[in-house]
């Protein structure tokens, strides 16, 4: 039986899902795809759900203001209550470190004065008034464990760090997700479980439908790749991999969760924290525990991973960020056996995402979003359906960059900047920050 649909988005993932809402509501026949049960079950599950603006780009910081803007006004963006429930948006405030390495956060003050995000600037005193517990020597940079200098001052005191109030987390990423649905179906967007797309059909060189599961057609003249880990898989499908300047891979991630430190007082707070200095990232989470990953150091390397066979038990790498994490706060307990969540992670050449068309007309791209997009989705997936209108409508988005105007903050950028074929962005921080 074939059915036809004007854009199926394959992948039901926070961006994916994001996507079809905003192309639903843009009045678009969609249809999302996911090999898994329900939406967000795959990779996004597994999302530590950061919400924060500081990037190393103007673009990355622009589309994550808008996106905090919708995480703020979660039920006003999602437009009316999902049965199952609503996700919360934690409002907890970003510590982020200034370090060398980071060049001390000057080029994200810079582009947080251009776009108005809200900041603090904490000098090592106020920080110690705030986090008594805190060993404010330096340690960076990072090094393993193993290595003789670890645990060995390099400097008197760090230097001091950035507070953006406005930043915090999602509770739930798996819940948001399926409120990205519930809004999806409200708009008149489909959602389809348990299904693999098997084929991408074209007709005269361009997307004409796809197949699911060996056999069955569906037609559409668009579809967009938000397939996570397995986007690669979908663009060779498609016949479009390695067709792009900008490349993708999948790479394995892992972080725990340990008890938090005993607080020095009621008024203690609950920051996320990112620590350029020792490489670790914290994030408060249920039952006063915290969770902790690494920022992503060289000397850790990375591991790429098959998405459809990598070990999900935690490796001994996972240590490194906590014993790291000690060195800030000594108190830190850290157990005999961690517990924790080993994923995947699809990523760029400079970690900085592809939003673009692809070499095949109707086939477009949503792909190495992995690690730090969940809090922009929610703009995504307008930025998305932007895109696809304005190129489906005849506009030559190589010659003539589609601009997306970020409605809520006032901003609007041209999608260039997210081009598959653009040159590698040196001002990346080449990590999970972006």
């Amino acid at each position: 039986m074939t059915k036809a649909y004007e854009a199926v988005i394959i992948g039901a993932g926070i961006i994916g899902s994001a996507i079809g809402c905003g192309l639903a509501r843009r009045g678009w026949r969609t249809l999302n795809i996911d090999r898994h049960s329900t939406s967000g079950q795959g990779s996004t599950s597994s999302s530590v759900a950061i919400v924060r603006t500081h990037y190393s780009t103007l673009e990355g910081s622009a589309l994550a203001w808008e996106g905090t803007h919708c995480w703020e006004n979660w039920l006003d963006h999602i437009g009316a209550e999902d049965p199952v429930g609503m996700a919360e948006f934690r409002q907890t405030g970003v510590l982020s470190l200034k370090t060398e390495g980071n060049g001390h956060l000057e080029k994200q003050i810079s582009v947080s004065d251009e776009l108005g995000i809200p900041y603090e600037e904490w000098s090592v005193q106020r920080i110690t008034d705030k986090l008594p517990g805190w060993e404010t020597k330096k340690f960076g940079p990072p090094v393993l464990s193993v290595h003789d200098q670890f645990g060995q001052h390099t400097g008197p005191s760090i230097e001091g760090a950035v507070l953006f109030p406005r930043g915090g987390y999602c509770n739930d990423p798996r819940l948001a997700t399926h409120n990205l649905q519930v809004a999806a179906e409200a708009a008149g967007g489909t959602f389809r479980f348990n299904a693999d797309v098997t084929a991408i059909q074209t007709n005269q060189g361009r997307v004409s439908g796809l197949v699911v599961n060996g056999t069955e057609s569906i037609d559409c003249p668009v579809i967009i790749n938000a397939a996570g880990p397995h986007s690669a898989r979908i663009s060779e499908l498609a016949g479009v991999a390695n067709k792009s300047r900008i490349t993708t891979r999948v790479i394995r991630h892992e972080y725990v969760r340990l008890p938090r430190p005993e607080r020095s007082g009621p008024d203690e707070p609950d920051f996320i924290t990112f620590d350029n200095d020792i490489g670790s990232y914290t994030r408060p989470d249920l039952g006063n525990t915290i969770l902790v990953g690494s920022e992503g150091t060289e000397v850790e390397g990375e591991i790429t991973a098959d998405p459809d066979d990598f070990d999900r038990n935690l490796s001994n790498k996972v240590l490194e960020p906590i014993y790291r994490l000690a060195q800030r706060m000594p108190t830190l307990g850290i157990p005999n056996s961690p517990s924790g969540i080993v994923d995947l992670w699809d990523v760029s050449d400079d970690w900085i995402p592809i939003y673009d068309r692809s070499d095949l007309s109707g086939f477009y791209l949503a792909v190495g979003t992995s690690g730090n997009q969940f809090k922009t989705a929610p703009a995504v997936g307008e930025l998305m359906a932007e895109l696809v209108i304005a190129c489906e409508a005849g506009q030559d988005h190589e010659r003539d960059p589609v601009q997306f105007h970020l409605s809520r903050i006032g901003r609007t950028i041209s999608l260039v900047f997210f081009s598959r074929n653009r040159a590698v962005n040196s001002t990346s921080s080449f990590s999970v920050l972006a």
